[in-house]
């Protein structure tokens, strides 16, 4: 008897001690799971989550789609400038401070801004209309510093641009054409434009913005006087109010690079979906995260275009817009 007693004790300490070393080594583990140190991004961008919710979900939807969950297996930290550009460099070199792995930049100002606070923290472009003329990379191929990314220009966009106003406007015969020569990317936008600009028939005036204070001279201007409709290439977001304000004044049939501008009271845009970029930014976040260098990863092209049409500014300056090109729009307001 006392020797089944002593065995039925032995049995019941050794499954008190399992049960304890289990217990224990299940603490070990959720403590190192809390502990693990979790990739830490920077967001750096000119706008908000208010002003481009669709971008700023863009970009977390295609970190799900490549396995991270904010919180849980990334970290990101968030730096919106809310249009105030001067804000960019601070932001950019709070990121730096807080060591993050790397920093995702919004665009060609927020990209400026993140190069030079750093040349090692790695630099992913969600957009950029010349990555290779604005200095970011040697080649698009084989960028070769620490930025690699997307940029938002093909060579036939500006060409589609000058076809679509064509359509829209059957009398067109002069376009004016707004656009900063200090912007790298608007060089080879502008060249495609004359091309099928002269294909079509048509004229073209360069009308050259430097900084905000000549958006209004340049509506004052002896090209602006004789255009039939205005063909708007890529500007830094501070004078898309102004513009916005003065094409409508004219009333002119204005098509622009980005749908930001439709969506606040602009004719129509045709372009790269912002929107797909963002999320395609994603899947370098992942690549350079699991090992790769940015150098070795070639700068890709916009794969998905969108025009978008607002007709309640087209019923303002009395515009019809044929079925033929509402039926290509990709979005429509109304």
């Amino acid at each position: 008897m006392r020797q089944q007693a002593t065995a039925r004790n032995v049995k019941i300490k050794f499954i008190a001690l399992a049960t304890y070393a289990f217990v224990v080594a299940l603490c070990v583990c959720a403590h190192a799971q809390q502990t693990k140190k979790l990739p830490r991004i920077g967001y750096l961008t000119v706008g908000s989550p208010e002003t481009t919710p669709a971008r700023y979900e863009a970009f977390r939807q295609g970190l799900r789609e490549v396995g991270y969950t904010e919180g849980k297996d990334i970290i990101i930290e968030d730096r919106y400038a809310e249009e105030k550009l001067d804000r960019l460099p601070h932001f950019a070199a709070e990121l730096v401070a807080l060591k993050v792995d790397l920093i995702v930049s919004g665009g060609p100002t927020p990209t400026s801004a993140a190069k030079q606070a750093t040349k090692t923290i790695p630099i992913v472009m969600t957009f950029d209309s010349d990555p290779v003329g604005n200095g970011f990379v040697a080649s698009l191929a084989r960028p070769g510093g620490n930025i690699t990314g997307l940029s938002n220009v093909a060579p036939e966009i500006s060409g589609k641009r000058v076809e679509i106003l064509k359509e829209i406007v059957p009398k067109l015969a002069r376009v004016a054409v707004l656009g900063m020569s200090s912007n790298p990317g608007n060089t080879l936008s502008l060249k495609e434009t004359k091309l099928t600009a002269r294909s079509l028939g048509l004229q073209t005036a360069f009308v050259d913005i430097r900084d905000s204070k000549d958006v209004e001279a340049a509506f004052r201007s002896a090209p602006m006087e004789r255009a039939d409709a205005i063909l708007v290439l890529n500007f830094p977001p501070v004078f898309r109010k102004r513009i916005l304000e003065l094409a409508a004044k004219r009333r002119l049939p204005t098509i622009y690079f980005e749908s930001s501008f439709v969506d606040e009271g602009g004719l129509m845009s045709y372009g790269a979906s912002l929107v797909d970029l963002d999320r395609r930014a994603a899947i370098y976040v992942d690549k350079i995260l699991k090992g790769a260098k940015p150098a070795d990863l070639p700068v890709e092209q916009p794969t998905k275009f969108e025009l978008v049409i607002n007709l309640k500014t087209a019923k303002q300056i009395g515009l019809t817009i044929p079925p033929n090109v509402l039926a290509r729009a990709d979005k429509v307001i109304r």
